[in-house]
């Protein structure tokens, strides 16, 4: 598909929400370049303030810490030659933010509203230009509200434990695919049930379950509906 600018249509944004393991960064990435947009994977930003603030030692429910650390944090996204990477003040931590404990934690620190309240005047800025694909947990239903399309992408949990687990195989001290089962439940709890921001889908949104789809037929049934957009 050429890009969207290039179809005659307006520049739009499109948001893909869902749970860990759904294959949204995948698919996220997939459609992105197949558009010639940009790619926000917004998880990343509450993984990287998860990060900061163990680093810094502070716990997940102490607002004030948090909000001062927020203050003091300036997240970068760059495009390298073997993906996306979060930069903050200048260090790239990408390969920080993907541990098991960081998913956890980040999942704790995304319930405190003085994070998502610095995040989301982070995303809408990102967003302002539009020509972006946002990946996350609340892009349609609290950030981009208004986003031109938006997605939900969901599978079962053993499929998800699954994906997850080749993720992490290749590396040290790996945990079994039992733990990630475990991990990936307790984390769809925290997301579904916190009151501020729980992850379900926008009222609005195109819901796929891609349990028997691979990544590539994804983004194709998803660049069929852009493509209908566009041509509205």
């Amino acid at each position: 598909m050429k890009d969207q600018s290039d179809s005659g249509g307006k520049p739009i944004l499109i948001t893909i929400d869902g749970p860990a393991g759904a294959g949204k960064t995948t698919v996220s990435r997939m459609l992105s370049d197949r558009l010639g947009y940009k790619y926000i994977d917004t998880g990343a930003l509450y993984r990287g303030v998860a990060r900061e603030a163990e680093k810094a030692g502070i716990s997940h429910d102490d607002d004030a810490g948090l909000e001062m650390l927020c203050g003091s944090l300036r997240f970068e996204f760059v495009h390298d030659t073997d993906g996306l990477h979060l930069f903050s003040n200048g260090t790239d931590i990408n390969g920080e933010i993907r541990t098991p404990e960081i998913s956890m934690l980040a999942s704790a620190v995304s319930a405190r509203p003085v994070v998502r309240k610095y995040l989301l005047s982070l995303q809408r800025e990102l967003g302002k230009e539009k020509k972006a694909v946002f990946e996350g947990r609340d892009m349609g239903t609290v950030v981009f509200p208004g986003a031109d399309i938006k997605f939900y992408l969901n599978a079962s949990v053993r499929t998800r434990a699954i994906r997850r687990y080749k993720e992490l195989s290749d590396k040290r001290d790996s945990p079994a695919i039992e733990e990630i089962e475990r991990d990936i439940r307790c984390r769809d709890e925290n997301d579904s049930t916190r009151t501020l921001a729980p992850l379900k889908p926008a009222e609005d949104a195109i819901r796929i379950d891609s349990t028997d789809l691979d990544a590539e037929s994804v983004v194709n049934l998803m660049l069929s509906h852009v493509q209908k957009h566009i041509m509205q």
